[in-house]
């Protein structure tokens, strides 16, 4: 009995022993593949590229990046479709015609370097359409189709009758006097309302 429990004991050993081992094989391989991921490469443009930038600028050639320069540089770019950083980076220096060291030639183009041709298509889509508001007669000519107390004021009862007619109507369920809502009421919308919906329309 006692040598199978010394033999069990043994065996156990061995097991967690081997456990243990390929556990920090793999801890020390994960450590290697962290150790083999390449170091991102910050452009850094140099002292004399900056004077030759400084000199194209008519700011003072100090041959460091000031406020002065930063300001010019952002100008620069902006007027010639580059992202206004106020940087040295790679698509400035050749913009401006600047020679670049062998080891600045081996770091790419940032795509973030240049102005977005489309920046006023995208400010234009950024605006929120006009927001669509029931006026006070409106609003009285509903409750009162709901049979409810015509205050001109989207109160809570209001807001439930507006749903249970939506519902019945096969529209949105919003409890708001939205335009299709009034339409389907027979409701008149105003020449405002009118126009917003036209605009609206035509994006």
């Amino acid at each position: 009995m006692r040598k199978i429990l010394l033999l069990l004991t043994v065996f156990l050993l061995v097991v967690v022993s081997t456990n243990a081992q390929t556990d920090n094989t793999g801890k020390t391989s994960t450590t290697q593949t962290t150790a083999e991921k390449p170091k991102k490469q910050i452009f850094r443009a140099n002292k004399g590229q900056i004077t030759q930038a400084q000199k194209m600028l008519k700011v003072a050639e100090s041959g460091k990046l000031d406020d002065e320069s930063r300001a010019a540089i952002k100008k620069y770019q902006s007027e010639n479709g580059l992202k206004a950083t106020g940087t040295l980076n790679r698509a400035t220096l050749e913009k401006m015609n600047v020679e670049l060291t062998d080891k600045q030639k081996e770091i790419p183009v940032s795509p973030n370097s240049f102005a977005k041709a489309d920046t006023g298509a995208a400010t234009e889509k950024k605006k929120r359409a006009p927001i669509f508001r029931a006026v006070k007669e409106q609003i009285m000519q509903a409750q009162k189709m709901l049979k409810v107390t015509e205050s001109g004021k989207l109160d809570d009862e209001t807001r439930d009758g507006l749903k249970k007619y939506q519902a019945e109507n096969r529209l949105k369920v919003t409890g708001t006097l939205n335009q299709l809502t009034l339409e389907k009421m027979g409701i008149a919308l105003t020449d405002k309302q009118k126009e917003n919906a036209s605009q609206n329309s035509q994006k």
